[in-house]
């Protein structure tokens, strides 16, 4: 950052495309959140599951509601707070990953693989934002 004649850091402001991601990753997350939590055996099972753990299910659901809550609430946050939050997402999204493929690698049902997409294409998104505020 450089600071102006006025002596205080000018700060970029953070993209409008951005905010926009972060309401739709809200979005994204309740949608699939919400019959995760209150309906695990069925919404699972209408993606090929056969074996389900309810309580793992409801905590990834939990997971979901605290990553994509914080997204929608913090859309009109700082650039710091923008940043730390891009961390968090890459860091989930990444893991998440890496989890899913070892799944599907382990014989998991067939729809692993379209989570690993979902997951991968976030994690680019995070990555991709995270390098260009970072820059800026």
């Amino acid at each position: 950052m450089t600071a102006p004649a006025g002596g205080a850091p000018s700060v970029a402001p953070v993209p409008a495309a951005l905010k926009r991601w972060f309401v739709v990753h809200f979005v994204a997350d309740w949608l699939f959140a919400l019959p995760l939590f209150f309906a695990p055996r069925f919404t699972l099972g209408l993606f090929g599951w056969t074996e389900i753990d309810p309580v793992t299910a409801r905590l990834v659901a939990a997971a979901l509601v605290g990553i994509g809550t914080q997204s929608l609430l913090g859309r009109h946050d700082s650039r710091d707070s923008y940043l730390t939050m891009l961390n968090l997402k890459i860091l989930w999204s990444a893991t998440a990953t890496a989890g899913l493929v070892w799944s599907a690698l382990e014989g998991g049902p067939a729809m692993t693989w379209g989570f690993v997409a979902i997951f991968a294409a976030f994690n680019g998104l995070w990555v991709y934002w995270q390098r260009r505020l970072s820059a800026a």
